[in-house]
């Protein structure tokens, strides 16, 4: 890997891993307090289990969009599909805020199914560019279908 390469990919995981740590500002303080208090779905799992699986997943988004930009950020259909990526990524943020900062189940419900439209958006351009790249999503769109049905069951069962 050439070392403008391996920077890009550095920088494609840090941006990634930012939108983790910018959610996470507003989800840590809310774990112990107010979703302690919500009644869970039976398929909710423990609190612990989200971290290092949306650092995973941050992880495989910064590494597919890597493959996506070292394309060439000339061309006209690979800045469609960064800028889709960041639309999403920039949802993917803003779930946490209105979930857990806001404490809105409704609103963060709307939010997560944008969020999803906009993944499977970035998958199918993403798949037109690098294949691999589209593949690397697919466990985020797998987790942010469970995370939605999570998010349907708890403004469900709190209301």
């Amino acid at each position: 890997m050439k070392i403008k390469d391996f920077f890009k990919l550095i920088i494609a995981v840090i941006v990634c891993e930012g939108a983790g740590i910018i959610g996470s500002v507003f989800t840590i303080s809310a774990i112990p307090t107010w979703y302690a208090t919500l009644v869970k779905p039976s398929l909710n799992p423990p609190s612990w289990v989200f971290g290092p699986v949306w650092t995973m997943l941050y992880l495989l988004m910064g590494v597919a969009v890597f493959l996506v930009w070292r394309k060439g950020f000339e061309q006209k259909a690979i800045k469609i599909a960064l800028g889709i990526f960041f639309f999403q990524l920039m949802l993917n943020a803003l779930w946490s805020i209105v979930f857990f900062g806001f404490h809105n189940l409704g609103g963060a419900l709307v939010e997560i199914l944008l969020m999803w439209f906009a993944i499977v958006g970035t998958i199918v351009v993403f798949s037109k560019i690098s294949r691999p790249a589209a593949y690397l999503l697919l466990p985020y769109i797998a987790w942010v279908s469970f995370a939605t049905y999570l998010n349907y069951a708890l403004w469900i069962l709190n209301r």
